[in-house]
């Protein structure tokens, strides 16, 4: 394996460390170690190396509210990959008036998916504030 480093906000760290509380994962290495493998799965034809990743992909979703039942299509998804590298991309550049009028005409408030957005620009608006 290889080791690498990651930075990752307080409160994201807070809810790792809950899940490792909680005994769904045995440490922080094993929850990153299945984020990324997630991800890679969810946006391209990747199959996970993870030991035992279907187990901890049934109890980590497990919770999902029930109007969510349904799987969320490719092209949702796709959707929303690009929405967040367009999101970051903005934050980048700065520009996070933009970043977030983009998120606000790309899904309603209640969505998850604008509310993951919106925490992405956190260290922006943090970094952006230190700046002044």
């Amino acid at each position: 394996m290889v080791k690498s480093t990651v930075r990752f906000p307080e409160a994201v760290m807070d809810c790792v460390e809950e899940m490792v509380e909680e005994g769904v994962f045995s440490n922080k290495s094993e929850f990153q170690r299945f984020a990324v493998e997630y991800v890679l799965s969810e946006i391209e034809d990747y199959e996970p190396e993870m030991v035992d990743f279907d187990e901890l992909q049934k109890e980590v979703f497990q919770h999902q509210p029930a109007s969510s039942g349904a799987e969320m299509s490719p092209e949702i998804n796709e959707n929303f990959y690009e929405n967040a590298a367009r999101v970051r991309q903005f934050a980048i550049r700065g520009d996070i008036e933009t970043a977030e009028e983009y998120i606000d005409t790309a899904y309603p408030v209640t969505d998850p998916r604008c509310l993951l957005l919106d925490d992405l620009l956190e260290s922006y608006r943090q970094h952006d504030t230190e700046d002044e």
